[in-house]
């Protein structure tokens, strides 16, 4: 199956301050006709990584809202909300 018809764009970045854990909320359109708000930017024990949009259940775990059936997408996407994040300014 061929995912070139997605086309991603990071709509809106919210920076958080520094000494966070959670660096930035991210919201992504896709194809200009989906929004998928909610995103996060986290820095983890390897660096950055894009967390998908979560919500807590009663037991108190986390769950996600929205998930990638396919690595492919799941990379792309994280690419470019990574790459919108580091073109931010650099005060952020």
């Amino acid at each position: 199956m061929s995912f070139n018809v997605l086309d991603f764009k990071v709509v809106k970045i919210h920076c958080l301050p520094e000494g966070n854990r959670i660096k930035a909320f991210v919201d992504l359109g896709v194809n200009d006709l989906l929004l998928i708000k909610g995103l996060r930017i986290v820095r983890g024990n390897k660096g950055l990584f894009v967390s998908m949009p979560q919500e807590q259940g009663k037991n108190e775990r986390w769950y996600e809202r929205v998930r990638c059936l396919s690595k492919e997408v799941e990379g792309r996407i994280h690419q470019k909300v990574l790459e919108a994040y580091k073109a931010q300014p650099v005060g952020r």
